[in-house]
């Protein structure tokens, strides 16, 4: 269920939604299986966040860090969201899970560059999902940046799926505010050509 859009669509212009993605025997098993996968902390910028993370097939890191395959538990995911995307499942090169505690937000962000189509699918919680204009960043000694607010807001409901295309992706940067349960969330993305 969508919230109040604040402006004239609920979504920016890109940006795909499917509630009850997958069915709750689905989820049982993804969330059974990442019970066994290592988790590691992740830092930005210096700060290390509040949510843990594990990539597979890639990661963030500019320098190329080593990362394991994605494991077999991922594939028949992966197979799904491409299908839906209408990609081949072989597009969707990287994948990252994150686990959110209760408590744990994820800042104001475009995803990495080298990355293009992202497709998510939240597991055991519900939260928001807000978007903005994105602004490059300005240099540092100049004047101040102004205030930017929200411009859209959903739910992201257990279960279901995003994908982030065309100006979604590029014009638009978002976060999600801390969550009141834990929740995973299985991100895939392309690389940008």
């Amino acid at each position: 269920m969508a919230l109040t859009p604040l402006f004239d669509s609920a979504v920016p212009p890109g940006f795909r939604y499917e509630r009850e993605f997958i069915g709750l025997n689905e989820e049982t098993g993804l969330v059974d299986a990442i019970g066994l996968v290592e988790f590691s902390t992740f830092e930005m910028r210096g700060v290390v966040a509040r949510r843990r993370v594990a990539f597979f097939g890639g990661s963030y890191d500019p320098d190329g860090a080593v990362t394991p395959p994605l494991p077999a538990f991922l594939l028949p995911l992966r197979e799904k969201v491409a299908a839906w995307a209408g990609l081949d499942p072989a597009a969707f090169e990287m994948a990252l899970i994150n686990e959110y505690p209760p408590g744990a937000p994820i800042g104001w962000h475009r995803d990495a560059p080298q990355y293009d189509i992202v497709a998510g699918i939240s597991l055991l919680s519900t939260c928001r999902m807000r978007f903005r204009p994105y602004a490059r960043p300005r240099n540092a000694g100049t004047e101040p940046a102004p205030r930017r607010t929200a411009t859209h807001e959903l739910l992201l409901e257990r279960r279901s799926a995003y994908l982030l295309t065309g100006l979604s992706r590029s014009a638009y940067e978002h976060h999600i505010p801390a969550v009141d349960a834990l929740r995973y969330s299985i991100t895939f993305r392309t690389l940008r050509s």
